[in-house]
């Protein structure tokens, strides 16, 4: 009997269930062949209702990582008026006689790039909090003109130890303009990008991609991923002209050791010091090399890059600067963010991360893989040995430790560092759990 290649003849349906197929066949004795046929139409509509759900839930998963929680929204507002109100909450950061620690090497100078204010506050509290010298520890925060005065407020009323503290807008560095930035300005403006990372989601999507694949597509198209500020790590030579050495760390992570010993690293006139994440230890984190990441059906990328080329983490990064200022990598960043779109986007369409590789290729020093844990945010299967012991781990996926989709297991990792007795966490009801 062969049933493989043959449709369904017309005229017969295909039960919804499979108690339904049996109440069938007892009111209509069909030959077996017909049976098969009735049997795998039925199959392969359940297959695609299965696969239809799936992304269904991707999809809302998708929106809820995107959105921004209402206890968090009502923490931004609270704090913007307490900066209008407050003298205290408008007192300059760092005071008059911590300004020269800025600027000085001798110092352990953290840049942290968002535009969410307990994100922000975790990461430098978990830092401080794991530090054998917090009084070493300078942090430069970098956010956005509508979230300054709400992240000034934070910092402005809340001590985090001996550390210093600088939080500034974008719109306060004159380096930024559209003329230094050119390539960007226009990625924010152009409609094929516009189009993709703001039109329907679901079009495009392949049911047929595994959970975590088809969580990272729909994560790659979050708008973020066009703002500036996403981008800003490319430009830290240039907003910090006098710094030598400083370690970059996403908002979506938690520090749980001492990271002075980074600025011992040898980078070897490196400029990147970086995890690798083709040898990854831990079995529930996928490997990846740049096939992962950029398009080699491409002939630009297959006649340029290597695919079976080991890929690096963005997240926590330790950047000579001093190295890079003899580079032209912001050029070639520049140059391919530029290919891409004019390609309309068929090089890459995964984030930030492809012209990050491509712009420090050859320029990355691979440090010890338990400086930095990866996956967090897309799965809770991860290593419990590598989860405690961990420099840093990285909530990178859409379950953020913030949102209500975060993984209960790996949620407390974050919460610890979260005063929720806080007047302003409290008042906006933001809870542990």
């Amino acid at each position: 009997m062969q049933a493989n290649n043959e449709a369904l003849p017309e005229g017969l349906t295909v039960p919804e269930s499979f108690s339904g197929l049996i109440a069938d066949m007892r009111a209509n004795p069909y030959e077996a062949k017909t049976f098969a046929l009735k049997m795998k139409a039925m199959v392969q509509q359940m297959e695609h209702k299965a696969r239809a759900a799936k992304l269904q839930e991707y999809l809302y998963r998708h929106f809820a990582s995107s959105g921004v929680p209402k206890g968090m929204h009502c923490l931004s507002l609270r704090l913007a008026y307490e900066y209008s109100s407050n003298v205290q909450a408008r007192r300059q950061l760092p005071s008059p006689e911590l300004v020269p620690r800025l600027t000085d090497n001798l110092y352990n100078h953290f840049v942290v790039a968002t535009d969410n204010v307990l994100a922000a506050s975790v990461v430098v509290s978990s830092t401080v909090r794991n530090s054998v010298k917090p009084e070493k520890i300078v942090f430069h925060i970098i956010t956005d003109r509508k979230t300054y005065a709400a992240m000034h407020a934070w910092f402005a009323l809340h001590s985090f130890r001996s550390a210093t503290i600088e939080v500034k807008g974008v719109h306060q560095f004159d380096w930024l303009t559209k003329d230094n930035v050119p390539v960007l300005e226009a990625m924010e403006t152009h409609l094929e990008i516009r189009r993709y990372y703001h039109g329907d989601h679901a079009i495009g999507a392949n049911l047929n991609d595994s959970p975590n694949i088809l969580a990272a597509k729909l994560q790659a198209r979050s708008p973020k991923y066009i703002s500036i500020m996403n981008h800003l790590r490319i430009y830290l030579p240039e907003l910090f002209p006098n710094l030598q050495k400083v370690v970059f760390l996403d908002d979506d992570v938690v520090v749980q050791r001492d990271l002075s010993p980074l600025w011992d690293i040898d980078l070897q006139g490196k400029v990147n010091g970086a995890v690798e994440t083709c040898r990854s230890s831990n079995p529930w984190v996928r490997s990846k090399s740049f096939r992962s990441y950029l398009n080699f059906s491409h002939p630009l990328v297959a006649s340029n890059f290597n695919a079976n080329q080991c890929a690096w983490a963005y997240g926590m990064n330790v950047f000579d600067l001093q190295a890079w200022r003899r580079t032209n990598i912001k050029d070639i960043y520049h140059y391919w963010l530029k290919e891409n779109l004019n390609s309309k986007l068929t090089l890459w369409r995964l984030g930030t991360l492809p012209p990050a590789l491509i712009a420090f290729n050859g320029h990355v020093h691979p440090i010890d893989p338990s400086w930095h844990m990866l996956g967090l945010g897309y799965q809770s299967k991860s290593n419990q040995d590598s989860l405690q012991t961990a420099a840093v781990i990285h909530y990178n996926g859409q379950a953020k430790p913030w949102l209500d989709i975060a993984f209960p297991k790996l949620k407390p990792f974050w919460t610890k560092y979260v005063d929720y007795s806080d007047e302003f966490i409290t008042n906006c009801n933001i809870m542990e759990s």
